[in-house]
């Protein structure tokens, strides 16, 4: 089974996607994880994927392409697996198809989390994470006892360039220009699962794996 995992940022596409990667025996390849190892990596290809993350902006197709399909040739031959972060854009999608058509595959289907966009703000805005040991924190959900230290290490906390309000308005903005019209193009082949992204993780996750059950 090969599945896409589509939503905007904050929507929880990570986590669930990991989750459920899990449950069904899945591989799970993050984008978002490929580009920040990119990115702390220091090579020429990591600085430019760096400056576009920390402004706000989606990778360039040939880039993002790049490093996910060099991962898709090595998916799970037996059980398949998810894909969190990729495609974003109608180009990538296509560039998608016809690498898994090279395997005789094809994507069976595409989660789509929906969350309204406050929540999203909300959700992102106010994510922190410690500088030594990457633990992550929430203003208003998970907030650490010490204001900006991390409850384990005594670390500092830190919002990522990615998680300032700004960005993270510019963020969904080019969500909603570029990867939203993803939903009509899977939908259009009866591929598209959609599920209320709003509650717990757990209750979320459970809706998401019944939803593939049923096929």
């Amino acid at each position: 089974m090969y599945i896409i995992f589509l939503g905007a940022p904050g929507a929880g596409k990570g986590t669930q996607a990991a989750i459920v990667a899990n449950e069904l025996n899945l591989t799970h390849i993050a984008t978002g994880d490929l580009f920040r190892q990119a990115a702390e990596g220091g090579t020429e290809l990591g600085r430019k994927v760096k400056s576009y993350m920390e402004k706000g902006k989606l990778v360039p197709d040939r880039i993002t392409m790049q490093m996910v399909l060099e991962h898709v040739s090595v998916l799970g031959q037996e059980s398949g697996a998810i894909l969190d972060g990729f495609p974003r854009n109608l180009k990538q999608a296509k560039a998608l198809d016809e690498a898994l058509a090279k395997k005789n595959k094809a994507i069976d289907k595409v989660v789509y989390i929906k969350v309204p966009e406050e929540e999203l703000l909300k959700r992102l805005s106010g994510r922190w994470v410690c500088r030594n040991c990457q633990t992550p924190y929430h203003a208003t959900d998970s907030p650490p006892k010490a204001e900006g230290r991390c409850d384990r290490c005594g670390g500092q906390l830190y919002q990522r360039p990615d998680d300032r309000e700004q960005t993270v308005r510019k963020r969904l903005e080019v969500y909603l220009d570029k990867t939203a019209p993803l939903v009509d193009y899977y939908d259009r082949v009866g591929k598209i699962v959609a599920i209320d992204g709003k509650g717990g993780v757990a209750k979320v996750s459970q809706k998401i794996v019944s939803a593939l059950s049923r096929g």
